[in-house]
């Protein structure tokens, strides 16, 4: 990942993974978690594949997307952190 060390590109990793998680237990496509922030489907993808450095707001959104509290979030980093 250019710009990131090792360890950067892994959290944007994780946090992409979780995001995903999130959105495939609700069975819903990019496009549709994306709509509710305002977002574009493309960055959603961004964000899945760890290739967006998101901003407080964005994980605020994303997270009320999925219906969760942002903090739920990076609670299941942690588990997907632990399975690597």
């Amino acid at each position: 990942m250019p710009g990131y060390s090792k360890e950067d590109g892994n959290i944007l990793k994780q946090f992409g993974a979780a995001v995903k998680a999130g959105r495939d237990e609700l069975r819903i496509s990019q496009e549709a978690l994306a709509e509710k922030p305002g977002l574009h489907r493309a960055y959603v993808g961004g964000v899945e594949q760890g290739r967006r450095n998101v901003s407080l707001l964005t994980i605020v959104k994303l997270s009320q997307a999925l219906g969760v509290e942002a903090a739920s979030v990076f609670e299941r980093m942690k588990t997907i952190k632990n399975n690597k």
